[in-house]
């Protein structure tokens, strides 16, 4: 059995994201949207993801937990996690080398993580959007000393991406490449993407962008989530499903 997946989201905690999208309201869309695995992806920061991972079971989505990381390069990278104690360890890591440049909620938006109920239990001080201090070639490691895999973000797109920054797709540790469409074009010409499983995304920062872009991912809930619903994901067999992703 194939399930829908998205694994490219942001909630209210992304300042560039809609201050409506709190777990509670994404999971109500993806659900009703048809999406069985879903990520929360805020920008640097996995603050969200304790909501996010205690409504999941309510709305039977698999959970998959982690960050859209900015590396030094400004290359955005999905940094992912099946346990959400491994991806709060990053998260708080992550924030530790964050640039520690102050947010301005009123030019460049808010910044807070919420419970279940959508009740705000605080406010991140530092700009989220700005660079931690981990260069695209180190993320790979230290993702996985956390347990976790990692995916360059939108490749093919002008800023923030692979191409943009180096111009290529240069090889890594990635579990995957994601990209805005299958196959990606760059300068009108079909980009090399070196032979690594392919997936897209939304990269969901307003309600109506959810699910608005997701894949087919080739496992069934029972070898994703070998203990049933409600428990976490299986990372090897989550590695697994995405190795068996379209590759051109």
């Amino acid at each position: 059995m194939a399930l829908l997946t998205d694994l490219h989201n942001h909630s209210c905690l992304s300042p560039c994201g809609s201050l409506e999208l709190s777990p509670r309201i994404m999971l109500e869309i993806a659900v009703a949207r048809g999406l069985h695995i879903m990520a929360l992806t805020d920008h640097n920061t996995s603050l969200n993801c304790p909501a996010f991972a205690k409504l999941c079971p309510r709305y039977g989505i698999i959970p998959v937990f982690g960050m859209e990381a900015t590396t030094s390069e400004e290359i955005h990278a999905l940094c992912l996690f099946t346990s959400l104690e491994a991806s709060l360890a990053f998260g708080e890591y992550a924030y530790s080398i964050l640039t520690p440049f102050l947010n301005n909620s009123e030019k460049t938006g808010d910044q807070v993580y919420v419970d279940e109920d959508d009740h705000i239990e605080g406010e991140l001080a530092y700009y989220l959007v700005n660079p931690i201090d981990l260069s695209i070639e180190d993320i790979g490691a230290k993702v996985a000393e956390y347990g976790g895999i990692v995916i360059p973000a939108h490749v093919e797109r002008p800023a923030f991406s692979m191409t943009s920054q180096l111009g290529v797709v240069e090889n890594g540790p990635w579990a995957a490449i994601e990209c805005v469409r299958i196959p990606p074009i760059l300068n009108e010409k079909p980009l090399d993407t070196l032979g690594y499983p392919l997936i897209i995304s939304s990269d969901a920062h307003y309600p109506e962008h959810i699910a608005r872009r997701s894949f087919s991912l080739d496992i069934s809930r029972e070898e994703l989530q070998p203990g049933g619903p409600g428990t976490e994901a299986d990372m090897e067999a989550f590695k697994r499903a995405l190795a068996r992703r379209p590759r051109v």
